[in-house]
């Protein structure tokens, strides 16, 4: 790590908010010297619970995350909120919303609130954003909220980062239970019905206890099942004792922690792997060229990319990367 990357981190310890905004976006834009950061970073994460909020668009996952966040703080606890955005698909810029949506959480020492687009990756949650909330596990926050897009069944990426997972649902969306029923529905270990105060509030609930009876196993833990009205801050106490009480199981944890350390090495490994290819591919001019082969319709896509592993499969050993596996 060079001086001036050792600087940020050495003044982070020390509690500076600004050297830790400054190295967490130096983190997220890949700047030279990120993995060196990152590895110096790693041994001190591990103690913070990260808590994954997601489900639908208009659910109130920011209102949530805001009363979540105050009802960390009132028990003694410090916490980092990473509030994922949407990226534009062609600028990449993001909305960055929650800025104004958590604006009563800004001037509390004990939060620290970063919005991160998403920056086209998939599932809503890009390897950045998980780099960032181990370097707010080793600033000494006790939890991470990260509050993702809400875009639907693709959105279970954020179990990758995550101890503990809310899905968020909401009456008045006609049949949007369903629709998240073959993705996110999945990975929830509690379901929170907000705005509770709704018509329908009750035809939710009794939904999701529907889709957990079909369940083929009934012999797993059922996640509970809650109801808030967070605009309004009720239900939130429950909320937050119940996923603390999760938390201390040992079971959990475990069983969790094993799956994010699998999924996050796969993860950082596609991630740079992919990196790796493309820089390559395109200093060649390789890629242009592809591009214009199969717009002239000499060639097509899949032996393309089957004849750039074919390449790689002949550096990296014995191992089938061609697809036929």
């Amino acid at each position: 790590m060079n001086n001036d990357w050792l600087d940020l981190f050495e003044k982070m310890q020390k509690g500076s908010v600004r050297a830790l905004s400054r190295l967490v976006s130096r983190v997220e834009n890949r700047d030279p010297g990120w993995m060196e950061a990152m590895r110096k970073i790693y041994p001190l994460a591990g103690k913070a619970r990260i808590i994954g909020i997601t489900g639908s668009p208009g659910a109130g996952k920011s209102t949530l995350t805001n009363g979540i966040a105050r009802e960390l703080v009132l028990r003694g606890f410090k916490v980092g909120i990473i509030a994922v955005d949407p990226s534009s698909p062609f600028s990449g810029g993001s909305l960055l919303g929650d800025r104004v949506r958590m604006k009563d959480l800004w001037n509390l020492d004990e939060v620290f609130i970063r919005s991160m687009a998403t920056r086209g990756a998939l599932g809503g949650l890009n390897q950045s954003a998980r780099d960032v909330a181990k370097i707010l596990d080793a600033s000494g926050k006790d939890f991470v909220l990260i509050e993702t897009v809400g875009v639907g069944q693709d959105e279970v990426e954020v179990v990758r980062a995550a101890d503990l997972v809310l899905v968020v649902c909401v009456p008045g969306q006609g049949d949007g239970v369903q629709a998240l029923q073959a993705g996110i529905m999945e990975i929830a270990d509690i379901f929170v019905v907000n705005k509770a105060d709704r018509e329908g509030a009750a035809e939710v609930f009794l939904d999701i206890q529907a889709m957990l009876d079909l369940d083929s196993n009934q012999e797993a833990p059922r996640p509970p099942i809650l109801k808030t009205v967070a605009n309004q801050g009720e239900g939130l106490v429950a909320l937050v004792d119940t996923f603390l009480d999760l938390l201390t199981s040992s079971d959990h944890r475990k069983v969790w922690q094993t799956v994010r350390i699998r999924n996050e090495l796969v993860g950082l490994l596609e991630k740079q792997l992919l990196g790796l290819i493309l820089d390559h591919w395109k200093k060649d001019g390789n890629l242009e060229k592809a591009v214009e082969q199969i717009e002239r319709g000499e060639r097509d896509p899949y032996s393309i990319v089957r004849e750039r592993l074919d390449r790689l499969q002949r550096y990296v050993g014995e191992d089938d990367f061609s697809g036929n596996g």
